[in-house]
């Protein structure tokens, strides 16, 4: 065991634990600028593996972050990694929503509350921005995504359908 990288998966996630407004997609952008660029854990490729399989299992947007503890640090490294995102963020919560429940018809409530939307809506666009450029899949990769949100934004189209639409976009520009 390791304790020098479970402390440094411990330095790395509890402060994105606090960050983590949004749901775990919010922090992905830190994440991978911690795991791929500042500590060398990974390479994209291995990031993007990662974040896929996080994506297609059931359970919390977070679990990329027990997935990326297991990775630099096998069983231990999930186990301190997965601690480290959800046991602060929990101890706030339980605590605030006390507090929040009293107060809850304040302004300075509501403030907080209406405040936090567009901060955790540009974390989420920023996870976006870090998997397409990890991707490396180019301008096409980048129309894709932008007509995409456009055409779930302006209308009622399947999610499901623009999936396959944009797999049939790269399915035909590998040929």
């Amino acid at each position: 065991m390791n304790f020098r990288l479970l402390g440094d998966l411990l330095a790395v996630f509890v402060p994105l634990s606090f960050l983590s407004v949004g749901g775990g997609q919010s922090i992905l952008a830190d994440i991978h600028r911690q795991a791929v660029g500042v500590h060398g854990w990974m390479t994209d490729a291995q990031f993007l593996d990662l974040y896929a399989l996080s994506r297609i299992t059931p359970g919390p947007g977070s679990l990329l972050v027990t997935l990326v503890g297991w990775h630099v640090a096998g069983f231990w490294g999930a186990l301190v990694a997965s601690a480290a995102i959800f046991v602060p963020t929990s101890l706030l919560v339980f605590g605030l929503a006390h507090v929040w429940s009293r107060y809850r018809d304040r302004p300075a409530i509501r403030a907080v509350e209406s405040g936090l939307a567009p901060v955790a809506a540009g974390m989420v666009l920023a996870a976006s921005c870090t998997v397409l450029r990890a991707a490396e899949g180019g301008v096409w990769a980048w129309a894709v995504a932008a007509l995409s949100t456009l055409a779930l934004v302006w209308t009622r189209v399947s999610p499901l359908l623009m999936l396959a639409v944009g797999g049939l976009v790269f399915l035909l520009a590998l040929h």
